[in-house]
């Protein structure tokens, strides 16, 4: 029998799950076993997971987990270099040349257990089949937003959290802008057909922000791009793969421009690939950017794990994307699971 095991997250300022409790019993409706692990800070309540009849565990349990079962969780696991015998379904940014991506795959490889990475769960089309991207724009916008107007105050973008929802964001965010007494910013966004892209565009247009919305096309060229350099917001909203050019070059920092905030959605700062080579490492909520330019000033915004900021709208969006292909789980040899696979075996083979 299939046997689902649901993890806790144990990144700080992770509250999402991919599972919502009706998808859970749709699951177990399937036939398909679900281990729910407790969380102190899951924004879905455990007792909803009882109540659909799945079996709850102690909170991060799972390396104890039979090991037939499958290991089911958003973000990154704990790096403490453990080989890794079960087989996981989770983000695990290893497949882009990321440096801390090549110790994942050797712990994978220590324990002879495998990856089905969300990011690569994709379908004939190769277009992936859940995305919390929505989300991630919508807050990354916000979150940037917010660092152009702590400029205007003389200062740096302080902490971030988590809110109750997207008007609670949108509220506190115009009144922010509001205050400052100015004209908007205008905001050119990258990526602005996908997902990421249409989350940041309409986070903007919620508070009264201008955007620019280019494309493919519109980077077609390969750059460079001064463009984005008159605007005074940029989101960059592009997953680095190879071939995406570079859209604001270490040059840049030193170059006479009205940009003054980046907002690196996409966040690959240690890719070979990475769109945005003015910064070195992502960001947190506590320090959610990094000045890398004082004259004129130029801060980025590079939050990872932006969703988590709407904790509750993102995870039951995403686990409906993602439910189908979970109602599946009983044939990995094949499909989407089948292509994921496929993946990690090359990688894998590329890794020696």
């Amino acid at each position: 029998m299939t046997h689902l095991w649901v993890r806790a997250e144990q990144r700080e300022n992770e509250d999402r799950v991919g599972l919502t409790p009706e998808g859970a019993a749709q699951l177990i409706a399937r036939g398909i076993t679900v281990t729910v692990e407790h969380s102190a800070v899951r924004a879905l309540p455990i007792e909803g997971y009882r109540a659909a009849g799945c079996e709850i565990a102690a909170e991060n349990s799972w390396p104890q987990a039979p090991l037939d079962a499958i290991i089911f969780g958003l973000k990154e696991l704990p790096e403490d270099g453990t080989p890794l015998p079960h087989r996981h379904i989770m983000f695990g940014h290893a497949f882009k040349g990321q440096h801390s991506g090549k110790a994942l795959l050797a712990r994978f490889k220590a324990g002879g257990g495998t990856l089905y990475d969300l990011e690569y769960l994709v379908d004939e089309a190769g277009r992936r089949v859940a995305a919390f991207g929505y989300w991630a724009g919508y807050a990354g916008a916000a979150v940037t937003l917010k660092a152009w107007a702590a400029q205007q105050r003389g200062g740096l973008c302080g902490p971030v959290g988590v809110y109750s929802g997207k008007d609670a964001l949108v509220t506190e965010l115009a009144a922010e802008l509001d205050a400052l007494e100015l004209e908007r910013p205008r905001a050119i966004v990258i990526g602005a057909l996908g997902r990421v892209g249409t989350g940041a565009a309409d986070l903007c247009a919620a508070v009264g922000v201008t955007v620019t919305k280019w494309d493919m096309a519109e980077t077609a060229s390969g750059g460079p791009f001064p463009q984005i350099l008159d605007h005074d917001v940029f989101l960059n909203c592009i997953f680095a793969r190879p071939g995406t050019p570079v859209f604001v070059p270490r040059t840049a920092l030193a170059t006479p421009r009205k940009l003054s905030a980046i907002g690196d959605v996409a966040c690959d700062p240690d890719s070979d690939y990475n769109p945005v080579p003015v910064y070195e490492r992502a960001t947190t909520w506590e320090a959610p950017v990094v000045r890398v330019a004082e004259n004129p000033v130029l801060d980025v915004m590079a939050i990872d794990n932006l969703p988590s900021m709407l904790p509750v709208e993102s995870s039951q969006d995403y686990a409906t994307q993602l439910l189908p292909v979970l109602l599946t789980l009983e044939d990995l040899s094949g499909g989407v699971w089948g292509r994921a696979k496929a993946t990690f075996d090359a990688h894998m083979g590329e890794a020696g």
